[in-house]
């Protein structure tokens, strides 16, 4: 398991950064490794997002000196969505099937979980948000059929789109961590404009479903001094809470977004008007 610890930057930072300098704090450019387990620990609310992708041998979930106790979720909880093939995720011997875009909540306490894709030659890719947690909540499998679906946008703002809440108050208990998947229509390329912050929770996006060729512009920083992240596919990045976090593509693509910190109000957004962006 390897860790890239960011460490938490003030806006005012921020707004001085170039083009690399923002890559190398925001962007998490590599989120899945074959056979690894590839986290990046923000100190953004101390939320961990990353991948696992097991090809031939099940890889288990460790802990290690970023986390200071004796196994991952000892303190922690996990949302997890499969953006690959069938794989299985064993929760203390309890072994769980995950198909393609299947979700699943692991509360905190248990110990051993292990990682497995059904065909090697095909692997499962586990895209992971984990946040601290207060107390241990049931384990629950999400797929897209139980998730709570929210439709929102338009043809004409092309961006009419699906939110699929998968750890989210109206689906499954959690102590913090809110996490979904939105799905764009044919021919939308906006995932939302016009935008917001939440003041009150962090959040990280990891793009995918996208061709080789294909790049979404994320856009972040403050309303007033709006800055952009070129992604490609199964790439994420980390939204602080006073960043506006809004992206068009060139072309379709789906984001996975995970949310932390002091509620789990899926609304409780601080919207922007487009008159105030610069």
């Amino acid at each position: 398991m390897t860790f890239d610890v960011r460490y938490a930057n003030d806006p005012e930072d921020s707004r001085l950064y170039d083009t690399a300098e923002l890559r190398r704090h925001y962007l998490i450019e590599t989120v899945f490794a074959p056979g690894e387990v590839k986290f990046t620990y923000s100190h953004q609310d101390r939320i961990i997002a990353g991948g696992i992708m097991p090809a031939g041998s099940p890889v288990r979930l460790e802990a290690g000196k970023e986390l200071g106790t004796d196994y991952f979720l000892e303190r922690r909880e996990m949302g997890i969505i499969n953006v690959g093939q069938a794989g299985t995720i064993t929760l203390d011997g309890e072994k769980h099937e995950l198909g393609p875009r299947d979700g699943m909540y692991i509360g905190a306490g248990v110990e051993d979980v292990v990682f497995a894709s059904a065909d090697a030659d095909s692997p499962a890719r586990f895209y992971c948000n984990s946040t601290p947690a207060h107390q241990a909540y049931p384990t629950k499998r999400v797929t897209l059929k139980d998730a709570k679906q929210v439709k929102l946008g338009s043809p004409e703002n092309l961006n009419q789109r699906t939110i699929y809440q998968v750890v989210h108050p109206a689906v499954c208990d959690s102590c913090q961590l809110v996490m979904g998947m939105t799905i764009l229509e044919p021919g939308s390329v906006w995932n939302t404009m016009p935008c917001h912050t939440h003041e009150r929770r962090m959040e990280v996006y990891f793009y995918f479903g996208m061709a080789e060729e294909t790049r979404v512009f994320h856009f972040m920083g403050q309303p007033s001094e709006t800055r952009h992240i070129l992604l490609a596919n199964e790439q994420a990045v980390i939204s602080p809470s006073w960043s506006i976090h809004s992206g068009v593509g060139t072309s379709d693509y789906t984001f996975i977004w995970g949310m932390c910190g002091e509620n789990k109000t899926f609304d409780d957004m601080d919207h922007v008007p487009m008159s105030v962006l610069s």
